[in-house]
C-alpha cells in the first residue's frame, strides 16, 4: 500500500511496530507479505509470487480493486492479493489511494509478448531513403516547369530558342562618336521644330541652332506668310516662344530667335569640300515626326534648281543633292556629314505625284550648301536683310548647237561681266569647271558664291574658246 514499506514481519505504519505473526515450527523464513488481522480470515495469504504455496492463496496475475470479490477462490491463481475485507483494515492509511496495483506473476519458461510502441520512431529502411531523394526530384523538376512556363507564357516565348550565342559586340554596335548613332546623338539637341502661326493656319518645319543666343536657321517658305509669331520644339519635348528676324526669299534662308539659356550650336562644315559619295544623315521633323533621323550619300553637287509657287519669288538653288529620305517638314532641317557638321539646309525634293498632290520622297532631296545659307545668315543678323551675288548678265538659254553652253542676251555696263570682257552673243561654256546647259544653271551657281567671289569664265566668241576672271558682286538692291 501507498507509504508502507513490509520487510521481514516488520509493518512500518506512521511510527509504530506490530509483531508479525509466528512461525510454524520448522519453517524457514517466512515470505514477504502482509500480516494477518484481528477478525478477519486467519488464513495466511501467499506472499506475492510464491506459487502454490500451502495455505496462502496464489497471488493475481493482474491488479486488484478493493471490494472487488477474487476470482477463482482463495486458492485460485487469479485470487486478490489482499483479505477480502482489506477495506475494513485499522491500520490502513486513509490517504492511501483505492486501487493497489500488483507486479504480475511471470511463468517460468515463458517469455513475455513483445510489445511495439506505434509512437516510437522507426529505423529508416533502404526503400525510405531511396524514395526522399526521388521524390524531392519530381517536386522540383515539377517547380521548375511550372515557373519556366509561366515565365515564357508572360515573356511571349515559345519552346523554340531564338538566335544564338552571345557573341562580342560588333564595332559598328559600339556607337562611337564617329559612327551615325554617335553623330545623330551629338546633334539632335540642336535640331527643332519650328511653328509658325498664319492666317491660314500653322505652318511648321525644321531648324537649328546657329548661335549661342538663340538664332535659328530655317527655310523661308516655312515662315513665309506668317504674322511674326513663332514657337520652336526642343529635342526634349520643351518649347519657347520665337520672333523672325529676317528672311530671304530667293535664297529660301529665313532667321528666327528664341529666349532660352544653354543653347548649344551645332558645328558648321563646308560645303565646298563635299564629294559625290559621302556619308550624310539628315534630321528634322517630317509629318510632324520629330528628331526623326535618316541616312544616305551626296548624289550630286552644284545640282542647280528653280523653284517656287505660282505667283510667288522664284528660288534657285546650286543644291546638294542626296538620297537621305526628306520629306515635308524635313523642311530647314540639317543635313549633316560624316563628322557631325552641318554642310547643307534640306530644302525641296522631287516627286511624281500629280499638281495638287502631296510629294513623297522618291530618293531625291536637295539642300542648300551651307557655305551660302552661313552667308545668307550672317546679312539678315546683321543687316536685316540679305545680299544677292550677280554676274551682271543674263542668258537666253541653250544654243542648241554642240558644246552646248548659255549665249549671253544681255551685259549691264560697268557690271562685272562687263568689267571681265564678256559681250553679247558669248555662249558661256563653264563657270569654274561647271557646264552651263540651262539659263537657271547660271543664276544658281553664281548665287551660291559670296559678292567679291572670283570665277573662272570659259566662253566661246565664234570659234575661239577664251577664259576670264569675273569678280562677282551684290545686287545692289
Amino acid at each position: 500500500m501507498g507509504g508502507t514499506d513490509v520487510t521481514d514481519g516488520w509493518d512500518w505504519r506512521r511510527g509504530g511496530e506490530t509483531p508479525a505473526p509466528a512461525r510454524p515450527p520448522g519453517a524457514g523464513a517466512p515470505s514477504v507479505g502482509p500480516p494477518t488481522m484481528p477478525g478477519a480470515d486467519r488464513t495466511p495469504l501467499a506472499s506475492p509470487g510464491s506459487g502454490t504455496t500451502p495455505g496462502w492463496p496464489a497471488s493475481p496475475v493482474g491488479p486488484a480493486s478493493y471490494g472487488a470479490p477474487a476470482a477463482g477462490g482463495p486458492n485460485s491463481a487469479d485470487a486478490s492479493a489482499w483479505w477480502s475485507d482489506a477495506l475494513a483494515d485499522p491500520w490502513r492509511d486513509p490517504a492511501a489511494p483505492t486501487a493497489v496495483v500488483v507486479p504480475g506473476v511471470v511463468t517460468p519458461g515463458a517469455e513475455p509478448e513483445p510489445v511495439t510502441d506505434p509512437d516510437a520512431p522507426g529505423r529508416p529502411t533502404l526503400r525510405h531513403l531511396l524514395l526522399i531523394p526521388v521524390i524531392t526530384a519530381l517536386l522540383a523538376g515539377t517547380l521548375g516547369g511550372a515557373l519556366g512556363y509561366a515565365f515564357a507564357v508572360r515573356g511571349g516565348a515559345g519552346a523554340a530558342v531564338l538566335g544564338g550565342a552571345p557573341a562580342e559586340v560588333p564595332a559598328l554596335a559600339q556607337r562611337k562618336p564617329e559612327s551615325l548613332a554617335g553623330v545623330a546623338e551629338r546633334v539632335l539637341p540642336s535640331v527643332v521644330t519650328v511653328r509658325v502661326s498664319s492666317l491660314g493656319g500653322t505652318s511648321e518645319g525644321s531648324g537649328f541652332v546657329a548661335t549661342a543666343d538663340g538664332h535659328v536657321i530655317t527655310n523661308d517658305h516655312v515662315v513665309a506668310g506668317g504674322t511674326g509669331k513663332a514657337s520652336v520644339v526642343f529635342n526634349d519635348g520643351s518649347t519657347a516662344p520665337a520672333t523672325i528676324v529676317g528672311q530671304d526669299a530667293e535664297s529660301d534662308i529665313a532667321v528666327i530667335k528664341v529666349s532660352r539659356p544653354g543653347l548649344r550650336p551645332v558645328e558648321f562644315g563646308d560645303s565646298d569640300a563635299l564629294a559625290v559619295g559621302d556619308p550624310v544623315l539628315a534630321i528634322g521633323s517630317p509629318l510632324s515626326l520629330a528628331n526623326t533621323v535618316t541616312a544616305g550619300i551626296v548624289s550630286a553637287l552644284d545640282r542647280t534648281m528653280q523653284a517656287g509657287e505660282p505667283g510667288g519669288p522664284v528660288r534657285y538653288y546650286a543644291a546638294i543633292q542626296t538620297d537621305a529620305a526628306v520629306n515635308h517638314g524635313n523642311s530647314g532641317g540639317p543635313l549633316v556629314d560624316g563628322a557631325g557638321r552641318v554642310v547643307g539646309v534640306n530644302s525641296t525634293i522631287k516627286s511624281l505625284v500629280a499638281e495638287g498632290q502631296e510629294a513623297g520622297n522618291i530618293g531625291l532631296a536637295f539642300a542648300i550648301p551651307i557655305n551660302q545659307a552661313k552667308r545668307v545668315t550672317q546679312d539678315i543678323i546683321g543687316t536685316g536683310k540679305a545680299r544677292r551675288t550677280v554676274i551682271g548678265a543674263r542668258a537666253d538659254g541653250p544654243t542648241g548647237v554642240v558644246g552646248g553652253g548659255l549665249r549671253l542676251a544681255e551685259v549691264e555696263p560697268s557690271g562685272p561681266a562687263d568689267g571681265a570682257g564678256l559681250k553679247v552673243g558669248d555662249v558661256i561654256l563653264k563657270i569654274n569647271g561647271r557646264p552651263m546647259t540651262e539659263p537657271t544653271d547660271l543664276t544658281a551657281l553664281v548665287r551660291k558664291y559670296a559678292p567679291g567671289s572670283v570665277v573662272t569664265v570659259e566662253y566661246r566668241r565664234g570659234s575661239a574658246r577664251q577664259n576670264t576672271s569675273v569678280t562677282l558682286a551684290a545686287d545692289a538692291k
